[in-house]
């Protein structure tokens, strides 16, 4: 009898889709980034779509790995400054990106896994006034921080797996500067964010099955 045992190692490579939604609370700070007053907080919510390439290798039934991926995303979000009520605050994020490291086991062609690293995302702040819905202030930066997550994949062909994956990212807290749309000083903002993460994901692995003779 003659059994196809499912093999992770080798170069792969995939796409993603899925939605994802960052909390972040907005403080009004001084140049020097003394405390003036709480803003508020809202919840930036969308989707993204992005792809990756990581290397796996096998050893009995764990697995280990190396990853990069890269993401579109269209997160957005606002809420009535607290501090100032014309005011509304805006949050984008635009794109993100993962290098993380990963630790699995594998029970032939599933692969339950568990992933940490670093993160980075790029992100875009907005200030409008409530009443006349003109952009009155704006900032944006890219943000690093610290990646955990967790997967779940199937091998449905030698060369094909399917999965579902959560990740949690963890950005701190940052001063950003922001300007008029004349360029000039308008004040500091000392923004906090996570972001959480929803993914499916299709891989394609260059290699194929072992087989087994028993």
């Amino acid at each position: 009898m003659v059994a196809v045992v499912y093999d992770w190692s080798g170069f792969y490579i995939g796409i993603n889709g899925g939605g994802g939604t960052s909390h972040k609370c907005w403080d009004a700070v001084a140049a020097g980034g003394a405390f003036i007053a709480a803003e508020g907080c809202h919840n930036a919510t969308g989707g993204t779509v992005g792809g990756q390439i990581g290397y796996r290798w096998q050893s009995s039934n764990w697995v280990f790995g190396l990853e990069g991926q890269g993401n579109w995303a269209d997160f957005a979000g606002d809420n009535t400054s607290l501090f100032i009520a014309t005011d509304r605050n805006h949050s984008k994020i635009d794109s993100l990106g993962l290098i993380t490291g990963q630790v699995g086991y594998a029970w032939n062609s599933v692969l339950l896994y568990v992933k940490g690293g670093g993160a980075v995302v790029g992100d875009k702040y907005d200030v409008f006034d409530v009443t006349s819905g003109v952009r009155i202030a704006s900032s944006k930066e890219t943000r690093w921080g610290a990646a955990i997550g967790t997967g779940l994949e199937f091998g449905f062909a030698p060369n094909w797996s399917v999965g579902i994956e959560y990740d949690h990212l963890f950005l701190g807290h940052r001063n950003n500067d922001f300007t008029t749309p004349l360029g000039i000083y308008a004040g500091t903002e000392r923004i906090g964010q996570d972001v959480d993460l929803g993914l499916v994901r299709l891989n394609y692995r260059f290699g194929g099955p072992l087989i087994a003779k028993y």
